[in-house]
């Protein structure tokens, strides 16, 4: 049986897929949860602004190993399985001069990564080390979702 590299090695956003696979794969995750809450009905406090908390080994390694690009862009609607390294670059671009994801199914939501994708250096989540919390709010800035992710490789659960 022949393998090329490319069946052993994926294509992504960094050198851990604990660190970008996986945190991307949360997003996507989240964004389905967010979508699915049938508490989003226009005038009730529908989903504004996106946010997310990366704790623990995602916090101390994420810029080093990309762990906020591989979260702006899993929350942009991109997976690991069909990246777009050019159009991604091209995203990232426009989400840090607009501050805001056009969500796929959700529409244009606020999100400044330098200020709703904090990196928490306090203790780590209970569950894992690799942990981040993302977050949906609305106009008035009150919680509107969060859920809690823990990457534990190409995978999150």
């Amino acid at each position: 049986m022949f393998l090329s590299v490319f069946d052993i090695f994926k294509v992504g956003v960094g050198p851990s897929s604990s660190h970008t696979m996986g945190p991307m794969v949360a997003a996507a995750r989240f964004l389905d949860a967010l979508r699915a809450d049938t508490s989003r009905v226009p005038g009730s406090g529908a989903a504004a602004r996106l946010g997310c908390r990366l704790h623990g080994s995602l916090a101390f390694t994420g810029k080093g190993h990309a762990t906020d690009r591989a979260v702006i862009l899993g929350l942009a609607g991109f997976a690991p399985d069909r990246f777009d390294a050019a159009r991604a670059e091209a995203t990232l671009a426009e989400i840090n001069t607009t501050g805001r994801i056009d969500v796929p199914g959700l529409g244009l939501l606020a999100f400044d990564p330098a200020h709703d994708l904090v990196f928490d250096y306090g203790p780590p989540l209970p569950g894992h080390t690799n942990g981040l919390v993302l977050s949906a709010h609305d106009a008035a800035g009150n919680l509107h979702l969060a859920e809690t992710y823990y990457s534990v490789g190409a995978a999150s659960c």
